[in-house]
């Protein structure tokens, strides 16, 4: 019989870690037993080096004999499935070796991701404040209230609500409430609940995110282009658009780059207010401007006219899927209806914590820390780029995490399968162009100089600079 191990009292039966076994086929409970532990074994269910419960435990857990399980344990030593010692009870031997994986079938290989990523996506992953968002997940969790670990407020936590009122007043110029805030799933889930609580047609920009239209549209809502300039949106459209809502990036036009010009918002507002109509504020990077200090929130200009949307994608990490909407008064109770009675995505630890980010100052040393890296690497795409290729031009920089190469007529998609050829990865200003929009498109690229890390950056940029098509 093996070496007993001290029983641990963690679980009810004293018996350690739980293990799933199931007695079957033919033969007494001794052979059962020892064919599903080396069944368990064989497919990889049971790592080597793996503790086995002791098997008093055991033996309580399956209803067996003490002897029963201890004549298994033994048993497999000695046929070299198992190990055990003094002090270290019964393991899986280190030379068992599980059943190979299953090969993927020809049809479907798994699609291969590119080795350098310059699309617009994230921001630096490596970049995470891992320390100070520990030391904040510890400080929230000691502090919460037994009701954060029931079932979640659709309002999201009130730590949170609050947090975010005073951060995006002090910082964004958003004036609201914490009753008039509700916490999402990033800008999606934002999108996806104003696309079920909004009637009638939605004003987009020409050039935008697809799947944020495409939020609207499954919700059975029509969008139509509004055309974009140099001074953002071209909001005079409004008028003949025949749109209830208009979706915009005033800060900085995703993903032209351009800033909305100060009459354009003032008349987006005098929009809203002369029909009822509806404007809503997608402020992605708002905190990230290099030329100047931030340009504040439109919804500071009429809060009950404009639902200002933001979220921890640009500023933090995409991974913690926290999102937030500052709405009109009226809209509460519509947004919250098609929410439903629970939240279903953000975690309410991952929102306390960053309730204790905000409060304590960490999410602001984190982002002018972060300004200074990405207006670094902006920079030296620009530095580039300019002695690479200097036929090409630079836009949409002044803010944010990317930038617009124009191209020449005609060669966009070329350069963009040129640089998939040297495993980088990069958007075309095509695939953000509304299919509906009356403006002729313009060949350009998309690029994104946000999510790598800065020892793959410099190589990134030299693959672009080789797919860029010549003078």
């Amino acid at each position: 019989m093996p070496t007993e191990q001290p029983a641990d009292r963690g679980g009810p039966s004293g018996s350690g870690a739980d293990l799933h076994l199931e007695l079957r086929g033919p033969g007494g409970k001794r052979d059962r037993l020892m064919r599903a532990l080396r069944e368990a074994i064989a497919s990889g269910r049971l790592a080597p080096g793996t503790r086995l419960p002791p098997y008093r435990g055991l033996a309580r857990d399956l209803g067996l004999a003490l002897n029963t399980v201890g004549d298994a344990y033994g048993e497999l030593v000695a046929e070299g499935w198992l190990t055990a010692r003094q002090g270290s009870g019964t393991r899986v031997a280190r030379r068992s070796t599980p059943l190979p994986a299953e090969r993927p079938s020809r049809a479907a290989p798994p699609r291969r991701r590119p080795e350098l990523d310059l699309r617009p996506t994230s921001p630096d992953a490596s970049r995470f404040p891992r320390t100070a968002w520990i030391a904040a997940t510890r400080r929230a969790l000691h502090a919460a209230p037994h009701d954060a670990f029931a079932v979640p407020d659709p309002r999201g936590r009130p730590e949170l609500r609050l947090a975010l009122t005073e951060y995006l007043a002090r910082a964004r110029g958003v004036r609201t409430a914490p009753h008039r805030i509700v916490v999402c799933a990033g800008t999606a889930g934002a999108l996806h609940l104003l696309g079920l609580a909004l009637p009638g047609t939605i004003a987009v920009e020409a050039y935008g995110l697809g799947v944020h239209r495409a939020f609207f549209e499954t919700g059975g809502r029509r969008t139509v282009p509004l055309p974009v300039d140099g001074r953002g949106a071209v909001v005079e459209e409004l008028a003949g658009a025949g749109a209830d809502a208009v979706l915009l990036t005033p800060a900085h036009q995703f993903p032209t780059g351009a800033t909305l010009h100060p009459e354009r918002r003032a008349a987006v507002v005098d929009w809203a207010r002369a029909g009822g109509g509806l404007v809503i504020e997608d402020d992605y990077d708002g905190e990230f401007r290099y030329d100047r200090q931030p340009v504040g929130a439109v919804q500071g200009l009429d809060p009950e006219r404009v639902v200002y949307l933001g979220s921890a994608s640009k500023s933090l990490s995409v991974a913690l899927r926290i999102g937030w909407m500052a709405l009109p008064e009226r809209l509460v109770p519509d947004v919250l209806a098609v929410k439903g009675p629970r939240e279903m995505w953000s975690t309410s630890t991952d929102q306390l914590t960053l309730a204790d980010f905000l409060t304590r100052g960490a999410f602001d040393r984190h982002v002018r820390l972060m300004r200074r890296v990405y207006l670094h690497r902006r920079d030296l795409l620009v530095r580039t780029l300019a002695e690479r290729a200097p036929h090409v031009s630079v836009s949409g920089i002044a803010a944010g995490l990317h930038a617009v190469l124009t191209l020449p007529p005609g060669t966009e998609a070329d350069t963009v399968r040129a640089a998939a050829r040297q495993g980088l990865a990069v958007d075309g200003l095509a695939q953000h162009r509304h299919p509906d929009s009356p403006v002729p498109p313009t060949d350009g690229l998309v690029v994104g100089f946000g999510g790598l890390p800065d020892h793959a950056f410099a190589e990134a940029l030299s693959a672009l600079c080789s797919a860029l098509p010549p003078p």
